[in-house]
């Protein structure tokens, strides 16, 4: 059955409001899109404006009986609240029949990082041979020292950076601004790439680089994107052997993790992750006493 032309139009409107307003990744805006869809195949194609609170119940019921995990659930519902919510903020709809809707709740698990000691090896065996080594040491290095989200790293133009004052201005989600410091160390690697890898990559590009240019590009002169940064990660990861499942988020979670351990104020580390509320970085206060534990389970002999 082929989608009622104002649904198709609700929906462009909504994943417009969430790319541009919301500043969600291209991940979660398919999956925001999927999970609507889905809603709406399974009753017909209702019209947006007859669908009732009793109707999204009797969904959640559906859904129910295919034992999907809690997370995948609570995404589902987000995706559905947001999207009626949108409708009726822009008066699409006259009744928000998500008001009361409730969500299941997620399964608290702790974040994973890298020990100093694997951050180090994974650091230390980045190829710097060709100018995509030395980009790519530049970038791992500034994952570490800033804890900034890997979208946000890609997302960085030239005027973003103040390497004068080891700053550099990052949009977060929602499209907030804020400011992420940066250590001597990964200003010296950025200024490398800046300064020799960056020419180089960019040679066979017709691409002028200017304040609004991306920092970090491809052989195309183009924007570097997420998904090849993982990839320049997983080399290194392979290389090392290292037995983790290593992603460009752990590198937030070790830096803020870090951060914790050696006694920085929770809300300094709120503010450089960008975190809206403190209970999302209170977590980290809990895998550093975690690790503490295990630390000193491993040490003392008594333990």
């Amino acid at each position: 059955m082929a989608i009622n032309t104002s649904f198709d139009v609700y929906l462009k409107s909504f994943t417009a409001y969430l790319e541009v307003e919301k500043n969600f990744s291209k991940h979660t805006v398919k999956a925001y899109k999927s999970d609507i869809l889905s809603f709406f195949i399974w009753c017909n194609y209702l019209r947006p404006d007859k669908v009732t609170y009793d109707k999204l119940r009797e969904y959640l019921y559906f859904i129910q009986k295919f034992n999907y995990k809690k997370t995948t659930v609570s995404r589902k519902i987000a995706a559905i609240r947001s999207f009626f919510k949108y409708l009726y903020k822009t008066q699409m709809i006259a009744v928000n029949p998500v008001e009361n809707l409730s969500s299941p709740k997620k399964p608290k698990s702790l974040p994973k990082f890298l020990t100093d000691d694997e951050m180090l090896k994974l650091l230390e065996n980045v190829n710097t041979d060709t100018p995509a080594g030395l980009r790519n040491k530049a970038i791992m290095e500034l994952l570490w020292a800033t804890g900034m989200r890997v979208s946000e790293l890609s997302g960085l133009n030239f005027d973003d950076l103040n390497l004068e004052e080891n700053e550099i201005t990052v949009f977060g989600k929602g499209a907030k601004e804020r400011i992420v410091l940066v250590s001597e160390r990964a200003k010296k690697y950025l200024q490398q790439y800046i300064d020799f890898a960056r020419p180089l990559i960019m040679k066979d590009s017709n691409q002028p680089t200017t304040d609004s240019s991306p920092v970090f590009v491809n052989k195309t002169g183009y924007r570097l994107q997420t998904k090849s940064i993982r990839n320049a990660i997983n080399e290194v990861v392979d290389k090392i052997q290292l037995p983790k499942h290593v992603t460009p988020h752990m590198f937030r979670h070790s830096f803020a993790t870090k951060m914790i351990e050696n006694g920085a104020d929770l809300r300094v580390v709120q503010e450089l992750l960008g975190h809206a509320s403190i209970s999302n970085t209170q977590i980290y206060t809990h895998i550093s006493s975690q690790h503490l534990i295990h630390e000193y389970q491993k040490a003392h002999p008594h333990a």
